[in-house]
């Protein structure tokens, strides 16, 4: 028999708490028409260049774009952009606009970015659900989410909480990159997520084997291929996004929108 929200009588009230923190954040988020998860399970593979910069990609079509950096404890996404803004701490928490893309960090809510943020994994969980519940982003077509690399409390926090439209997980030609990518669509399938596709990134244009095998593991389509090209670093140390600087990377982006889109 049935109790209270669906669930079955004598069930721990801990479960009642849980659908009732999804139903607020879905309440929350509803002027929001899709949310993509940038992921991989492994650092060092470039989530938040790819998120960055399809982010804005896809406002050059004419779409609203929001730009969630999940990374609770290292967050980068404003030293990329060469954004100082910061947020009011208290709710809603109402993310600052750079270059038509609005976007919030726990780097906006802490005095010294650079210093480090040392939170256990609960803290985390909690901060991350925070942004979820508490964030206005107003009407936007897409909100791009840059997770953090492993498999533990932001990932699952986010896979628990949000109905995405699904994760983009991202790669480069390396083998270990590829059994990695492998762990990460596993996970998100495990938790009933969809896989939207994969992305090499720092490639030489054509897929490596690994990238091809983690492709054909998890039975979904390769996105594209993002080539290694110093000018990523070079404006991301000056605070530009290269998607808006250069046409023939902004293309490359473009192929792989055009695939999310569609």
């Amino acid at each position: 028999m049935e109790g209270e929200n669906g669930l079955p009588k004598g069930a721990h009230p801990s479960f009642a708490r849980v659908i009732e923190q999804k139903r607020r954040v879905k309440e929350n988020l509803s002027g929001i028409k899709h949310k993509i998860g940038i992921y991989s399970a492994k650092g060092g593979v470039g989530k938040t260049t790819i998120a960055i910069n399809l982010a804005y990609a896809i406002s050059s079509k004419g779409l609203r774009v929001g730009l969630l950096d999940a990374d609770i404890d290292c967050p980068n996404v404003t030293m990329f952009l060469g954004m100082g803004d910061k947020m009011d701490p208290h709710a809603p928490l109402r993310p600052p606009v750079k270059d038509g893309v609005a976007v919030a960090s726990t780097a906006m809510l802490v005095d010294e970015v650079k210093k480090p943020i040392i939170w256990r994994g609960p803290l985390i969980s909690k901060m991350v659900s925070d942004f979820f519940e508490h964030t206005d982003w107003g009407e936007i077509d897409y909100l791009v989410i840059d997770m953090p690399p492993g498999t533990s409390e932001v990932p699952l926090t986010t896979m628990q909480l949000l109905d995405l439209d699904g994760f983009i997980l991202v790669t480069t030609p390396q083998k270990i990159a590829g059994i990695n990518s492998v762990r990460s669509g596993l996970m998100i399938k495990r938790l009933n997520a969809h896989i939207l596709g994969v992305v090499e990134n720092m490639s030489d244009g054509k897929p490596s084997s690994s990238t091809l095998e983690a492709v054909n593991s998890l039975g979904t389509e390769l996105l594209g291929c993002i080539k290694d090209d110093g000018r990523f670093n070079t404006s991301s140390d000056s605070g530009k996004v290269p998607v808006l600087e250069y046409n023939d990377m902004l293309h490359g982006f473009d192929e792989i929108v055009n695939r999310i889109l569609t």
